[in-house]
């Protein structure tokens, strides 16, 4: 069930605020206590994440734990994102979308050809981005991340309905111009972030925008 509540901070007292194009990586640590907003600029943007301990980034976020613990598919309003260990990383604390899912994943140039046409495996992807991240961006390259760790994230904005049979469907966005999601995180995290490139579906519709980052000391 979708939990709107607006959020009392403001972006002028942000510690940091940065845009992150769409295509494009952006990845930063988050102390324990710390609030961190993301925010859809232009509406209908998917932002593909994942979360991981900044002491031990074996230890990252779990779909799996996510969704069990609480006995929901889609996050809002009062989740609880929890790690691998079963230890609680980040809660969500403010969501003017209402929400978000963690069952489609990341698109690939795989993914691409078998949903869409052999002609779309050069099409710029997430799991690209997230690669591109963990090469480049120093918060993967001190702590030696590599491809084995992306798993599976969560699409921040992005509409992903279940059908009565089981399977997933790609739908129209559920988000706006000016929405956000705010977290506060409840371990030291980092954040890898992929503003989905996708062309293909209607997540971002078939319109990749920027998105703005924020964090707040607590």
């Amino acid at each position: 069930m979708s939990q709107l509540v607006e959020s009392k901070l403001d972006p002028k007292d942000a510690v940091l605020s940065e845009i992150c194009d769409a295509g494009d990586p952006w990845m930063a640590e988050v102390k324990k206590g710390q609030i961190f907003r993301i925010l859809d600029l232009e509406g209908n943007q998917a932002v593909d994440t994942l979360f991981y301990s900044a002491s031990d980034p074996e230890e990252r976020y779990s779909a799996v734990d996510t969704i069990t613990r609480q006995a929901q598919l889609y996050l809002t309003t009062g989740s609880v994102l929890y790690s691998s260990e079963g230890n609680p990383m980040l809660t969500i604390v403010a969501d003017t979308c209402g929400r978000h899912d963690t069952l489609g994943g990341a698109c690939s140039c795989e993914s691409n050809t078998v949903r869409y046409s052999l002609e779309k495996y050069a099409m710029h992807s997430c799991r690209d981005t997230f690669m591109h991240g963990l090469n480049h961006c120093a918060c993967a390259t001190n702590r030696n991340m590599s491809k084995r760790d992306i798993t599976a994230n969560i699409n921040f904005f992005m509409n992903v309905p279940v059908t009565a049979e089981g399977g997933l469907s790609f739908a129209d966005g559920i988000s706006g111009a000016g929405k956000y999601v705010e977290m506060r995180a409840e371990m030291d995290v980092v954040v890898l972030i992929s503003n989905c490139p996708q062309l293909n579906n209607p997540c971002n519709a078939y319109n990749p925008t920027p998105v703005q980052l924020f964090v707040w000391n607590a």
